[in-house]
């Protein structure tokens, strides 16, 4: 799937969670808004959800433990947000990958980071969504929708490794708990 590709698609579902939400004068930014609260609950939750003897499970060598999955969303999360809200990121994206190796360090990485993001996307208007900001990764400019979808598209993948991480530990996840 193309960055494009999961920007419509992230687009289209926010748009359709925003129906309800379109009284507030800001329809699209509030489908991104909600899209956000579930992305970062489901991130949230699977920190603390999954044990810490499990942290350090990878289904095959190559890929990323569970921790690490985490702490490289963490490093990620603040890379999209400062783009979104013009600043320089306070950590570069492999921050926490390499500095953050205990439960506890990975837990607070994940919080303190959906906690800056949070800024951006309670910042957000359908206005100020048009807006062009810098690319998170890479040359020019985009809009700050684009770079918001692209920071839920990040999200929702990593979780969705998270997802089979504790099918496989044999853990409900918790999108699947609700």
């Amino acid at each position: 799937m193309t960055f494009g590709t999961c920007v419509s698609a992230v687009l289209a579902i926010g748009m359709l969670s925003a129906a309800p939400l379109a009284q507030s004068g800001n329809p699209i930014s509030d489908g991104i808004r909600s899209q956000w609260n579930s992305a970062k609950r489901n991130l949230q939750q699977s920190s603390e959800i999954m044990p810490e003897s499990s942290y350090d499970y990878r289904p095959v060598d190559g890929v990323r433990n569970f921790g690490e999955i985490l702490a490289h969303v963490a490093g990620a999360n603040y890379v999209f947000c400062a783009a979104a809200k013009g600043e320089k990121p306070p950590f570069a994206e492999d921050h926490f990958e390499k500095a953050a190796k205990t439960r506890v360090a990975i837990m607070k990485a994940t919080s303190d980071a959906i906690a800056y993001c949070d800024g951006a996307f309670t910042a957000l208007t359908d206005a100020s969504a048009a807006q062009l900001v810098q690319q998170p990764f890479g040359e020019g400019q985009t809009s700050r929708a684009a770079v918001l979808v692209g920071e839920l598209g990040h999200v929702n993948e990593h979780y969705g490794n998270l997802v089979t991480y504790f099918r496989i530990n044999g853990i409900v996840p918790p999108s699947s708990r609700r």
